[in-house]
């Protein structure tokens, strides 16, 4: 047993959210809130500066990415554990999150009493996950043999997810963390692997598979043109 408190940073774009959450941790018996940042870079250079235990992570931080922050973390500082707070709630974000190195994702509009827990679990190695994302990140996660298009990656199929949502090329790096490049490289090879002409065919072939539909937080994404791929 130790008295050591929990040590949390709060990462998030929103000023109200993050004043909200640290009036929340300075509540919580053992657990100290140890800074705030509001953008990528400054994310990442408060985490070198305190090394908290825990940061709490928000996946849309202005022009930068909660995914892409996160894998530096767990590249530069694997004992730093995170835990997604988003407004997200589609498959998509979700897994890249975890595979990003994510220890936890809870909805924003959680319990006090879910945040505390989240914390308490992350901070020890549990793999915490709010409401019903559990069940689903078990099949997300889970034997991708039986998954539409196995010859496709992980990456691969992320992207063609998000493509049948209609988001377009800079929509869908700025989701999972990517360059604009990379996301047109794996469109292209999206393309060959599947012996498809175009992107129109790689969205019309992943509806008909099942990919594509919006999580019951979404809005179905009107297709945008997109030229980059």
């Amino acid at each position: 047993m130790t008295d050591t408190p929990i040590r949390v940073a709060v990462v998030d774009d929103h000023p109200v959210f993050r004043l909200g959450m640290g009036a929340l941790l300075d509540t919580l018996a053992g657990i100290e809130c140890v800074g705030e940042a509001a953008d990528a870079s400054t994310a990442v250079a408060l985490v070198a500066r305190v090394r908290p235990d825990v940061v709490l992570m928000d996946l849309h931080l202005g022009q930068g990415s909660g995914i892409e922050v996160t894998r530096l973390l767990r590249r530069d500082h694997p004992s730093v554990r995170v835990l997604v707070v988003s407004m997200l709630n589609d498959d998509a974000s979700l897994v890249a999150a975890l595979r990003a190195g994510a220890r936890g994702y809870l909805l924003k509009g959680a319990s006090a009493a879910d945040v505390e827990r989240g914390i308490r679990g992350v901070a020890g190695g549990d793999l915490i996950l709010g409401g019903p994302l559990a069940d689903r990140a078990g099949a997300l996660l889970g034997a991708r043999a039986d998954a539409p298009f196995p010859q496709l990656t992980d990456r691969e199929r992320e992207v063609l997810e998000l493509l049948a949502r209609g988001l377009s090329n800079p929509l869908i790096a700025h989701r999972l963390g990517l360059s604009a490049k990379t996301v047109r490289n794996n469109v292209s090879v999206i393309l060959v692997k599947l012996h498809l002409g175009s992107r129109a065919e790689a969205i019309a072939l992943a509806r008909d598979h099942g990919l594509g539909a919006p999580s019951p937080a979404e809005a179905p994404a009107t297709p945008v043109p997109d030229r980059s791929a």
